[in-house]
């Protein structure tokens, strides 16, 4: 009883900031002339930062790099737990694109604010439609504003890491931009598939890693990158969760 009063609670909190967000974010959108709506894009993250202030279920702890320069172009890559992820990162002070399943953008309120705030449709049905998201992708970090995925390309069924797809390195190695991996932890049962009941109160952790230069390197080094990346990431959860690497690689746990 007390978790569906906790979840509804949630729910109807963050209905509720949707709602007084969305005329903000269309008065801003007027006014922003930056060709990467930049400022809308901060104020449509300033979203999630929000909710995750409203939940009582979530206890963010954020470590790691200090993003000094925000407007630093990054392909930013993130392993996917949940849906909670994408309200918990947009707690990090920087502006960042996202590319998202083309079906977000069909649905009503929260549809429009991702159109406004200039993030990339996805469409995975679609192949030239995808290289389109891309070539859009490409667009904005040569206009100084970074983007980011998840490169396991849908939320983890069990926690463990899955393969990385290659497209977010090939990205950064095309455009010699850096690439910024981020590590998220504890989101798993925050937000379980088809339920609308929040899990229990949990500490999550968010931690920003060195980022990885990819100047000098060819489309050739794409899977020696994404490894690299993928075990930065493992290691991290592993670290914190007190188990060894193999315990959080799903590849392995698979093999085995």
């Amino acid at each position: 009883m007390v978790d569906m009063v906790r979840s509804f609670w949630v729910w109807v909190s963050t209905a509720a900031l949707i709602l007084l967000w969305l005329p903000l974010l269309v008065i801003i959108r007027l006014f922003d002339r930056n060709p990467v709506r930049y400022t809308t894009g901060r104020m449509f993250r300033r979203l999630g930062w929000a909710i995750t202030k409203v939940n009582p279920l979530w206890s963010l702890k954020i470590t790691g790099e200090k993003i000094s320069d925000p407007k630093r172009p990054y392909v930013i890559v993130c392993n996917h737990q949940s849906f909670a992820d994408i309200p918990l990162i947009a707690n990090l002070p920087m502006e960042m694109k996202w590319l998202t399943k083309i079906e977000l953008f069909k649905l009503p309120v929260v549809g429009w604010m991702l159109r406004m705030a200039g993030d990339i449709p996805v469409n995975r049905k679609n192949k030239r439609a995808a290289a389109q998201a891309f070539v859009k992708a490409s667009r904005y970090l040569s206009q100084k504003c970074s983007v980011i995925f998840f490169p396991e390309g849908t939320r983890s069924p069990d926690g463990l890491i899955h393969r990385f797809t290659d497209g977010a390195f090939q990205l950064a190695i095309r455009a010699q931009a850096p690439i910024l991996p981020l590590v998220v932890d504890g989101s798993y049962d925050c937000l379980p598939k088809r339920s609308w009941r929040f899990g229990k109160p949990r500490e999550i952790f968010l931690k920003v890693l060195e980022p990885f230069d990819t100047a000098g390197l060819s489309i050739d080094d794409t899977e020696k990158v994404r490894e690299r990346i993928r075990n930065l990431i493992i290691d991290q959860i592993a670290e914190w969760r007190g188990v060894d690497p193999a315990a959080v690689d799903a590849m392995k746990a698979q093999s085995t």
